[in-house]
């Protein structure tokens, strides 16, 4: 086995997935260590480029038109190092009446001072379906910092998902910038699951305007933060379109001397639009705590059973 074929597998092994993606044939996939890419399979009408910068890299997929993929696709982002800089630069169009999934799994097991900036453009043509999950896992000692941010353009009668996962190590620092523009009919969902722990420092910001006639769009958030931990989250949708339809819904879980906040915004700039927003903020709940200890669990092993069901 090649070094950048180790490479790979040890990069995808430590997300804790077992699926044997890297010797799938119908399985499209790209992993990236630190700035270089480590493994790569292309399928037809799915085209991937890359250029290694001097501080970072630049990724650019496009779907060629009206191609539906019957798999995920696999993006691992990831570094083993405890120390560096990740930075990828990425551009996503999506041809009209395509669709696609990518499963993507960013992980830093060994971390002490690592930074990740995502910075994508991202554009669903008309028609189409693209589906974004990101899914970290990091280490125990909280030293990774995370930057996503996102511009994405979601055309008439296309549709727009992604999920945003940290649930398996310290979230460390993460910032979530994410803007999202959607047009007539079109479709946007965003959901973001984080677990904070420790002094982890935990930023949601996401804003989706509902330009075009009849567009919907969700954003949902489930935080957890147990310690030191802080948290704040700041989601907003605006209407401006006839029948446009909307729904901002925060609920975090505080426990110890953890701090949350939740800013859920609404504005409407068209009388027949509407859009509705629910913010929930406070600790796990006491008839579940003590449901979950009369049958055998300790306070502890409770807790952590009902904040699993908030992320879930």
């Amino acid at each position: 086995m090649s070094s950048k074929s180790k490479l790979a597998n040890d990069l995808y092994h430590a997300t804790g997935t077992e699926e044997d993606v890297l010797n799938d044939p119908e399985i499209a996939h790209l992993f990236i260590h630190h700035n270089k890419v480590v493994t790569s399979r292309l399928l037809p009408g799915l085209n991937v480029v890359t250029k290694e910068l001097k501080d970072g890299i630049r990724v650019n997929i496009t779907t060629d038109e009206g191609v539906q993929f019957k798999k995920k696709v696999h993006l691992c982002f990831g570094m083993f190092p405890e120390k560096g800089v990740q930075k990828i630069i990425l551009k996503v169009d999506i041809k009209k009446n395509s669709s696609i999934s990518v499963l993507a799994h960013c992980t830093f097991p060994n971390a002490v001072d690592i930074k990740h900036i995502m910075e994508a453009e991202i554009n669903i043509g008309e028609g189409a379906r693209y589906s974004y999950f990101e899914r970290h896992v990091h280490g125990d000692k909280g030293g990774v910092k995370v930057f996503p941010k996102a511009k994405v353009i979601v055309e008439k009668k296309a549709v727009f998902k992604t999920e945003f996962e940290l649930l398996k190590g310290r979230v460390g620092l993460i910032d979530i910038d994410y803007e999202t523009i959607c047009k007539e009919e079109s479709v946007m969902e965003m959901n973001a699951r984080i677990d904070g722990t420790g002094n982890d420092i935990i930023k949601i910001r996401e804003t989706g305007h509902l330009e075009g006639r009849s567009s919907r769009g969700v954003l949902t958030s489930r935080v957890a933060v147990r310690g030191s931990a802080k948290a704040e989250i700041y989601n907003k949708i605006t209407a401006s379109a006839p029948y446009a339809r909307g729904h901002v819904d925060c609920k975090e879980i505080v426990q110890d001397k953890g701090v949350a906040s939740a800013v859920p915004i609404v504005e409407v700039n068209d009388p027949k639009a509407h859009v509705t927003h629910e913010a929930a903020i406070g600790s796990v709940d006491s008839k579940q705590l003590d449901t979950l200890m009369s049958r055998g669990l300790s306070e502890d092993e409770a807790v952590d059973l009902i904040i699993k069901g908030l992320l879930s």
